[in-house]
């Protein structure tokens, strides 16, 4: 039952985009409309990515589901603040200095070139460089005090587990906006456009979460298909110094193919698996 409803969540948000996309169409024109939808599948291919390293971190830290759930609200709502102030400068910057879009797809290529080098199994969440500065402030509590992010032990201020985790979550999601932000800047600079489509994509998060919880196994290739993402997003952007521009139309059908690509492979990959396992029990 749960599973349906956050499907059905998630359903009900990327229907409301899309008629949010069709008024743009109709006040804005088609262009924008093109770089709305391309702006949107950008955040939501990438937020994949995101997505699974909450797996890991809630993994990590052994959160236990009903706490998720408040730690993935305050997360989305800390990334709609957050993203809105990078959005903000990553425009005026780019408006300022033309030459920074080539700078952040140089990021990018390497942001891309990573995903393929980096194994997960290695991150080690509990090291995190704003864990290390939170330390510093504060004592931290070594076992969880229900839903709450702060305690008050013998007239001192404890911060729990729970807060970490919340505090690595907001600190990924800073790291992962200087990704999807200048991926997003490869389809347009449009201020309203950048935010309204990472707002979107980000308000259906909580619920493409809980549906990758239950289906992680299935799109294990999808980090894959993100870093080619990330890597053509690149490409894009590099090229615009020898004024070479591939067309947004053209972009968002590259981004479509290679999401959808990833997602295919994934899931074939898995009933590759469960045949193995089968075969493998049977002999």
């Amino acid at each position: 039952m749960k599973a349906r409803r956050h499907l059905l969540n998630l359903i009900f948000w990327i229907s409301l985009s899309i008629l949010f996309n069709i008024i743009i169409y109709y006040t804005r024109g088609e262009t924008s409309a093109i770089e709305y939808f391309g702006g949107y599948i950008v955040e939501m291919s990438l937020s994949l990515d995101n997505l699974f390293l909450f797996l890991m971190i809630f993994s990590s830290f052994r959160i236990q589901e009903e706490y998720q759930e408040r730690i993935l609200l305050y997360g989305v709502i800390g990334a709609m603040v957050l993203r809105l102030i990078f959005i903000l400068l990553g425009v005026a910057m780019v408006n300022k200095f033309s030459f920074i879009l080539s700078i952040f797809g140089v990021l990018l290529l390497l942001s891309g070139a990573k995903i393929f080098l980096r194994e997960d199994d290695n991150i080690q969440f509990h090291d995190n460089l704003a864990v290390k500065i939170l330390r510093r402030i504060m004592p931290i509590t070594n076992v969880l005090h229900g839903n709450k992010f702060f305690v008050r032990q013998n007239k001192i201020i404890y911060a729990t587990p729970l807060f970490i985790v919340l505090l690595i979550i907001e600190f990924s999601d800073i790291i992962f906006a200087i990704d999807s932000i200048p991926a997003i800047f490869s389809i347009t600079t449009d201020t309203f456009i950048v935010y309204t489509s990472n707002i979107f994509a980000i308000l259906g998060l909580r619920s493409m979460y809980y549906i990758l919880e239950k289906m992680n196994n299935m799109f294990k290739f999808m980090k894959y298909g993100v870093g080619c993402i990330l890597i053509f997003t690149g490409i894009k952007l590099v090229i615009l110094f020898w004024e070479i521009e591939i067309s947004v139309t053209n972009s968002v059908l590259i981004i479509l193919s290679i999401l959808l690509a990833s997602i295919l492979i994934s899931l074939l990959l898995s009933e590759f698996d469960k045949f193995r396992n089968w075969c493998k029990r049977r002999l």
